[in-house]
């Protein structure tokens, strides 16, 4: 105690530049993410003939994280993935590249980023899109968004017949009220701008030549015991003529995490028109399709997640059967 008070000063000192030290040493921090995939999905055709595709990915993500100041960081996704049933190799490409930056009840995001459907959690799309992103408020949020979306990593509903840009103009908005833990509700808008739309599958059934997506999502969703978790979500695009609407409703127990012995199960009615929903979270392939979604994950071990997922119903286009299953083994490290 004595030499403790003796030499207090330079104990204090040392701290304060060993912290300094500390905070730049993390500066860029990463964190990755190796996981196993697998698809399988039968669809039966107009003709009743009947075809299947099996499919394994292995894919490997790195998550790099860079301190700019207090109040902005950015973040990136380097991405690998690899086909084994052909015994494939990738190479390693930028998912995403952005600019964050964070302060109370504001927050800014500029570069390729995450493009995801808050309001009805991913029924519209989840991918990536390059521009900007500005959220403001606490329990009542708005958020606006702009920048350009390309169109190659659309479904099979949207067929661009574009050599050059296909990438289309984005505007869009978001209105959500969270007051809890328990409920949230919102609302959202986006506009999409291209040539493409006007060869989309179904798009002009009519004649009118859109060259637009005007798309209106709305979801909702109530927690009852941090357990049992009910949601709802719809979307119409207003500038097409077919497979213009989706919904989902769903309900889900509990729920897997990197957690060893955490997990969860649900279960989903899913309505997926290719028209509206350009890239739904879905793992299982629900493209305009409509039909029953069961899940279940389970974390056998500290940052390991296992899921599998199976889906069943009907072709949109054709009413006919249609199955897939999914099946997924994640490592975090």
């Amino acid at each position: 105690d004595r030499l403790a008070a003796e030499f207090s000063e330079e104990l204090n000192n040392l701290g304060v530049r060993v912290s300094e030290l500390e905070k730049y040493a993390d500066k860029v921090k990463w964190t990755g993410e190796l996981r196993y995939r697998y698809w399988s999905n039968r669809e039966e055709f107009a003709d009743r003939s009947k075809h299947k595709e099996n499919t394994d990915q292995l894919q490997l993500r790195l998550f790099p994280t860079a301190e700019v100041n207090k109040h902005w960081k950015v973040k990136a996704r380097i991405t690998a993935s690899s086909d084994m049933s052909k015994d494939t190799t990738g190479n390693l490409r930028l998912t995403y590249a952005f600019a964050e930056g964070d302060y109370k009840n504001f927050n800014v995001k500029v570069g390729k980023q995450v493009f995801y459907d808050n309001v009805s959690d991913g029924l519209v799309i989840d991918d990536f899109f390059s521009g900007a992103r500005v959220e403001v408020g606490s329990k009542v949020k708005f958020a606006a968004e702009a920048g350009r979306w390309n169109l190659n990593d659309a479904n099979d509903g949207i067929t661009t017949f574009l050599d050059d840009d296909t990438a289309a103009n984005y505007q869009g908005a978001e209105l959500t009220y969270n007051p809890n833990d328990k409920f949230y509700i919102g609302a959202a808008y986006r506009h999409f701008n291209s040539d493409a739309f006007k060869y989309a599958d179904g798009y002009n059934r009519h004649g009118k030549l859109e060259d637009k997506a005007n798309i209106w999502s709305v979801g909702t969703s109530y927690d009852f015991d941090k357990n049992v978790k009910i949601a709802f979500g719809y979307a119409r695009n207003s500038s097409a003529d077919d497979y213009e609407k989706s919904w989902t409703g769903s309900i889900s127990y509990k729920g897997a995490n990197k957690k060893q012995g955490s997990w969860g199960a649900w279960a989903a009615y899913r309505y997926v028109g290719n028209n509206v929903s350009f890239m739904p979270t879905y793992d299982v392939d629900t493209y305009n399709k409509k039909g029953v979604e069961l899940g279940l994950g389970w974390s056998p071990l500290n940052n390991t997640l296992t899921q599998i997922q199976y889906f069943t119903g009907k072709s949109l286009e054709t009413d006919k059967d249609v199955e897939s299953l999914f099946a997924r083994v994640s490592w975090f490290f």
